[in-house]
């Protein structure tokens, strides 16, 4: 009998065993085929979450924010134990002491799912287990992905400490209002940082990942306070807080920046702009746009926000002051529906919908408005964020062609802004442009505006648009030609071309039709005398013009055609200015940038633009009112007398040339004007001693702008009105004069040689080079035969001259003009 029951006993222990043997097998294996493919300890340990990258101005002011997901990456260190033990206390209380996962919770959530057969399913997820889900795996309540998850859990315990742990769920979990991370959250919902928020505050950003959008703070206020005083009861009882702290706390009110309780962060962030925007393209390039929108960067801009706010303003005016002499309305081409204007709110929130830009000040804030009635003086208008009834007297309008009750009809949208007399109807330009000012010395572009608003169009014309140049490219031409052995008191023919073209007989003309002789190069560049430069370009060869370009950085590849020569190539705003300040420090390589310096989410400097050597930083030494000594290591592009010759020729532009009239700053100023075929585009680049900025105007798909259509007169006054207020704050001075050379005074219209003593407006002290006495009178015509002895068309094929150019290069120049060349007939 004992031994049959010590048989059975034993059969039946044998089957336990292999039964318990079989369900770890099986067990194993499932956990073995589950964990074959799942991440290595090194990508648990390497894991950083997708982080806002922000962008500073100079002065340290947050001016924009880039993220595919709203996190601010915050490390352990950092985050107060008031919050950690709050989310600890809403989400995992044996946080400290598991290995990862809570067997007990997660046997009571499997027994509750069978006892209410599968109606109620709760989680039973450790925070460990929630990272794992949250950033490797998907949100689906399937065995396959828990089982995947515990694994991953179990390893990524082994593989961090506790801490660390706890700094990943921190900053990756999503908690609404796409928010993700609690520093981002503390942000969205409070509008503070996390060392200041009370108990009460982050008990109620640790009831949030439970689901986010069940508990909103606005829609489900009730549900969310009593998630909010469950977790204050949680820390009280895990001894986090004391029981008075949760009496008091408890009776705290739930209050948020959604109800309106606290001012939300983002009426502090300026609306988003041409230059943030083209910082973010930028970097995108040079990071790749996945690491830029997840890196977490500190961007610090070279962005002046004062001078961006007048950058703004200058080329604005201009294109509204041109937009209306035109008088043609075209509205906004938006509308509110007829039935919605009797109802106030209706046509409030329809209006809020239209998209029309809110990002335009001149000289006061711009707003949207609907029309609400039509009549025989007046037009009665509903203001977003104004007045229900706002009045615009017809004598607003009259600048615009047409009739009255033909340009408006109830439920247009319309922009206007405030006046003294009531409300006055705006309109984006049809006329677009760009704008450019940057620093001299290092390429720090201080303001940038791509058009008249960001918010109507993103494209950035200063940095986007491929235009043609004009006139505003003569001075490399020039600048090749200085450089190759000319002089400022070189006399070139002003006189008719023709040449022939694949594309037919081209015949270039000067802007004013007429033809004025020899004439100095001075005189050519201040007048933007076209057939001069065509000369010059030809004497010089269109190869090196075109290698000068090139290495100045305005193309990658210049045509050498000689049509060229007067800015027929397209190139960017923003490659002129920087070429520019090239020729405003004495010729040294400057690379525009907007970035000064990018940091990493842990603060480690990742990029720095200026790399010169600061030699007395770090010294005592320096005296009390002196400067530091810095030390250049910038290639130098453009021999530094060439540099000086040509800004004092193009100072001259400014003084009695093409820009006299709008350009009047109470510092030397230096610049060229630009006006294309048909005026299709004018442009302006000007510079002092220490600032460069440039502005072209022209229509997004080029046609003429008009009769009268000029670079100075259009663009000269969006220079001058920006100018005037960076020589307010930033100065200015004369033109550094380089060693290696002297004065010599001359005539500056007949290019002769002067008396030390002479004066008058028509005497010039040019700058020449030491030991290179100038040959005055030699006159050259570029190799166009013109004259009644010769064709019109023939090339003179007589042998030019070899000159070493101030690089050390080799160049030829023209032969010396005959009575062939010059011919005192047919010239006025």
């Amino acid at each position: 009998m004992f031994r049959f029951i010590f048989s059975f006993l034993g059969a039946i222990f044998s089957l336990a065993t292999l039964g318990v043997f079989m369900v770890a097998l099986t067990i194993g294996g499932v956990f073995w085929m589950y964990g074959r493919d799942l991440p290595s300890h090194e990508s648990l340990a390497q894991y950083q979450p997708p982080t806002i990258s922000r962008i500073y101005s100079g002065e340290g002011n947050l001016i924009d924010e880039f993220a595919q997901e709203r996190r601010l990456f915050t490390p352990s260190e950092d985050i107060p134990d008031l919050v950690k033990q709050a989310f600890i206390s809403a989400e995992d209380k044996n946080f400290y002491t598991h290995q990862g996962y809570d067997l007990r919770g997660i046997a009571a959530a499997g027994f509750e799912a069978v006892q209410t057969r599968g109606e109620t399913v709760r989680g039973a997820s450790t925070i460990t287990q929630q990272v794992m889900k949250n950033f490797l795996l998907s949100g689906d309540r399937r065995a396959e992905r828990k089982i995947k998850e515990i694994i991953l859990a179990a390893r990524l315990e082994q593989t961090l400490d506790k801490e660390q742990i706890l700094e990943l769920y921190l900053n990756e979990i999503y908690l609404g209002q796409n928010s993700y991370g609690v520093t981002a959250a503390a942000q969205t919902f409070f509008n503070k940082t996390l060392s200041e928020l009370a108990p009460h505050e982050a008990a109620m950003l640790a009831s949030l990942p439970k689901a986010p959008s069940d508990y909103h703070p606005v829609r489900n206020k009730e549900r969310l306070l009593a998630r909010r005083n469950f977790v204050l009861k949680e820390m009280y009882e895990n001894g986090y807080i004391t029981l008075a702290t949760y009496e008091s706390e408890v009776e705290m009110p739930l209050r948020s920046v959604q109800n309106g309780d606290f001012e939300s962060f983002r009426t502090a962030l300026p609306p988003r702009d041409y230059f943030t925007d083209e910082i973010r393209r930028q970097l995108s390039e040079d990071f790749g746009e996945g690491e830029f929108f997840t890196g977490g960067f500190t961007v610090r801009a070279s962005i002046d926000e004062e001078m961006q706010v007048e950058a703004a303003s200058a080329l604005r005016e201009a294109l509204e002051k041109y937009d209306r002499s035109r008088g043609i309305w075209r509205g906004t081409k938006k509308t509110v529906p007829v039935e919605m204007l009797d109802d106030e709110a209706s046509w409030r929130d329809a209006l809020s919908d239209v998209d029309v830009a809110r990002d335009i000040v001149l000289p006061t804030r711009w707003y949207p408005a609907v029309v609400l009635n039509v009549a025989e003086q007046s037009l009665t208008v509903g203001i977003e964020d104004g007045p229900a009834a706002g009045t615009v007297p017809r004598s607003d309008i009259k600048w615009m062609r047409g009739n009255f009750f033909d340009n408006f009809k109830r439920g247009d949208v319309v922009l206007v802004r405030e006046t003294s007399d009531g409300w006055s109807l705006r309109q984006v330009p049809g006329v677009q442009g760009g704008f450019v000012a940057m620093d001299v010395n290092t390429g720090r572009v201080l303001a940038m505006q791509g058009g008249f608003s960001y918010q109507h169009s993103v494209f950035n014309r200063a940095t986007q648009a491929q235009r043609q140049p004009g006139s505003s490219f003569k001075p490399f031409v020039y600048a090749a030609a200085l450089d190759s052995g000319y002089s400022p008191a070189t006399i070139v023919v002003d006189a008719p071309i023709e040449v022939n073209t694949p594309q037919g007989l081209w015949r270039p003309k000067n802007a004013s039709n007429k033809y004025y002789g020899p004439t100095p190069l001075r005189t050519g560049i201040e007048r933007s005398r076209n057939l001069m430069t065509i000369r010059l370009a030809q004497e010089v060869s269109m190869q090196v013009v075109a290698s000068y370009a090139e290495r100045f950085g305005v193309y990658d590849d210049m045509g050498a055609y000689l049509a060229n020569a007067l800015g027929s190539e397209e190139t960017t705003l923003y490659r002129m200015v920087a070429a520019y300040a090239m020729f405003a420090n004495g010729g040294e390589r400057v690379d525009p940038t907007l970035v000064d310096r990018i940091q990493d989410r842990y603060g480690r400097t990742i990029y720095r633009h200026d790399r010169r050597d600061c030699v007395d930083c770090n010294s005592d030494r320096v005296g009390r009112n002196a400067a530091p000594r810095i030390v250049t290591n910038r290639e130098q592009v453009m021999d530094p007398i060439t540099a000086y010759q040509l800004t004092s020729m193009m100072k001259g532009v400014v003084d009695r040339g093409t820009a006299s009239s709008t350009v009047k700053l109470p510092v030397p100023t230096a610049g060229k004007t630009g006006t294309t075929n048909d005026a299709k585009d004018v442009w302006f680049i000007g510079f002092t001693s220490n600032i460069v900025a440039g502005c072209y105007i022209g229509y997004d798909r080029p046609r003429p702008l008009g009769r009268g259509a000029s670079g100075g007169g259009m663009c000269g006054p969006v220079f001058q009105s920006f100018m005037e207020k960076a020589v307010a704050k930033y100065g200015g001075g004369p033109f550094d004069v380089p060693s290696g050379g002297h004065f010599i005074k001359i005539d500056r219209f007949s290019g002769a040689r002067l008396p030390d003593d002479a004066n008058g407006d028509y005497v010039v002290a040019e700058y020449f080079r030491d030991g290179e006495e100038p040959i005055f009178g030699l006159t050259y015509d570029g190799g166009f035969a013109m004259g009644s002895n010769l064709p019109l068309v023939e090339e003179m094929q007589q042998a030019g001259r070899q000159v070493t150019t101030s690089t050390g290069q080799k160049a030829t120049v023209g032969p010396k003009a005959n009575f062939g060349t010059i011919s005192s007939g047919g010239l006025y």
